[in-house]
């Protein structure tokens, strides 16, 4: 409901698409079933865009996991990438002003939808799926989160012909006008032991951080077999495990299972930039299971991390 209403809280920084594309692939391979072709077109003299890296990281899954749903059958997904110069009034979708856009496409051979379907994907809690198996927030985010980044997204679909979203964002000559780093968590600090796992630099570094400086000893790994490693290797007793939900090899709630058979004393909190739907998926939102969504900002990780020690 943040990303719709455009007020959560982001750190954009100037990026590649293609880099973030490519680093999300893998993993969206993991999500679509076997009978589902992917395919990536991107172009190599993309420009760069302004944006939030964990939040193009949700667009891109968002609409992965919703051109999954809509293959029943298997098909194929197409992910492509270019630079536009948009200039006449008709070319403009919504209320974007003429100029330069990096245009992200993902397209699907689907069901499609129809007309009176197509003018409400967007809206928050509306849903085609079965009772019990969406919430109806996945596109309203994507929307949100194009719309806070000053982008714009359009949709073309039809019944039995698949569906094609694209989404446009300013593009920026040169990496300028970075925002300012994040302010320093004031929230709850400690000095326990926590081991991050996270398969993408940026959050982990940023966790890493966070924690540090709130006076945590944190532990860290890019995947599950490394955190394995990594706990086995500690001379001292692991509090908290920090993990992301899915990741390539083992996923978060393996990584725990497997270090709780050795401390069943051991907290963990999961963290996820994926839909609701997809971390319900693999087993993680539970009762009494504490989980912190990304992107999240210092002093919610803090909140969280404490309460998870705390119990």
């Amino acid at each position: 409901m943040l990303a719709f209403s455009r007020k959560q809280l982001v750190q954009p920084r100037p990026i590649n698409l293609n880099a973030e594309i490519a680093e999300s692939e893998r993993i969206l391979r993991r999500l679509l079933s076997e009978d589902i072709e992917l395919t990536t077109v991107l172009d190599p003299e993309l420009g760069m865009v302004v944006v939030d890296a964990g939040q193009m990281h949700q667009v891109l899954m968002n609409l992965a996991v919703n051109a999954r749903d809509a293959m029943p059958k298997g098909g194929k997904l197409r992910i492509a990438t270019r630079n536009v110069e948009l200039r006449e009034i008709r070319e403009l979708p919504e209320d974007l002003a003429a100029g330069r856009y990096v245009e992200l496409t993902v397209a699907d051979t689907g069901i499609g939808m129809d007309e009176v379907t197509r003018a409400q994907i967007f809206e928050p809690f509306f849903t085609t799926k079965p009772k019990g198996s969406g919430t109806g927030l996945g596109l309203s985010m994507v929307y949100g989160i194009v719309r806070q980044s000053r982008g714009a997204i359009t949709v073309r679909s039809e019944l039995g012909r698949g569906t094609e979203f694209q989404i446009y964002l300013p593009l920026v000559d040169a990496p300028a006008g970075l925002l300012a780093d994040p302010k320093p968590a004031t929230g709850p600090h400690g000095s326990e032991t926590i081991l991050v796992v996270e398969d993408q630099p940026d959050v982990r570094d940023f966790a890493c951080g966070v924690l540090r400086a709130l006076g945590y000893r944190v532990l860290d790994a890019a995947d599950g077999a490394e955190a394995i490693r990594v706990a086995q290797a500690a001379t001292e007793p692991i509090h908290l495990l920090l993990s992301d939900v899915i990741m390539p090899g083992m996923t978060g709630r393996e990584v725990a299972e497997r270090l709780q058979l050795h401390d069943p004393r051991m907290r963990v909190l999961y963290m996820s930039g994926y839909t609701d739907d997809v971390v319900v998926d693999r087993g993680v939102l539970q009762a009494g299971v504490s989980y912190v969504a990304k992107p999240f900002s210092p002093d919610e990780l803090a909140d969280k991390v404490r309460q998870a020690l705390d119990g």
